[in-house]
């Protein structure tokens, strides 16, 4: 278990290091998960109109997943505190969800097929075409069922997740909608 705690355009102070390692590193000792590597990154938005200036951004990977937690508050330590209390909850659905998951379901095989990438590239020569590409991001779509996707993107905390289904090899877009709950948009299979 390893943790990391750095600034962005702000200096760290030793004392605020250390708050902020013990916080984490606690959190991160309840749930008792191997291997676990943390990444704190704190910075205070220069907003004079926002109440809640002082964030603290958490990012813990472990076996291929990724937990991810953001919190703003009044000060420094404040945001570190919530941002732990949040640690603990994730990294608790993590491992009801996918560990305990995983122990049951040991001796299901799972099929893996290569993913068509031909569509993903034609959507990325008219994206191109329209406009600028800012970021480009690798990922490997890896053969989920819909409940490890909605796992997987609570866990994230994005608004969408991509993943192959691991039923059909197709690949699936998850996405959290504004008002209620999660939509699927699914690819349509060819005739």
């Amino acid at each position: 278990m390893s943790i990391t705690v750095a600034g962005r355009k702000m200096p760290v102070t030793d004392a605020l290091r250390q708050y902020a390692e013990e916080k984490i590193g606690n959190s991160m000792k309840v749930m008792d998960i191997d291997p676990l590597v943390a990444e704190v990154v704190l910075y205070v938005e220069k907003n004079p109109a926002n109440p809640r200036p002082a964030c603290c951004e958490v990012t813990l990977r472990t076996k291929g997943h990724i937990i991810r937690v953001e919190e703003c508050e009044e000060d420094m330590y404040a945001a570190i505190d919530v941002a732990a209390a949040k640690v603990v909850r994730q990294l608790r659905k993590y491992k009801t969800k996918v560990i305990d998951r995983k122990l049951r379901a040991v001796d299901e095989t799972i099929r893996t097929e290569p993913v068509p990438t031909k569509d993903l590239d034609q959507l990325m020569e008219e994206l191109a075409a329209d406009e600028e590409v800012v970021r480009v991001k690798e990922i490997e779509f890896e053969p989920l069922t819909e409940e490890e996707a909605l796992v997987k993107i609570d866990l994230l905390g994005h608004d969408f997740f991509a993943y192959t289904d691991r039923d059909t090899s197709m690949v699936n877009v998850l996405y959290r909608r504004d008002d209620v709950g999660y939509g699927l948009l699914k690819q349509r299979e060819e005739a």
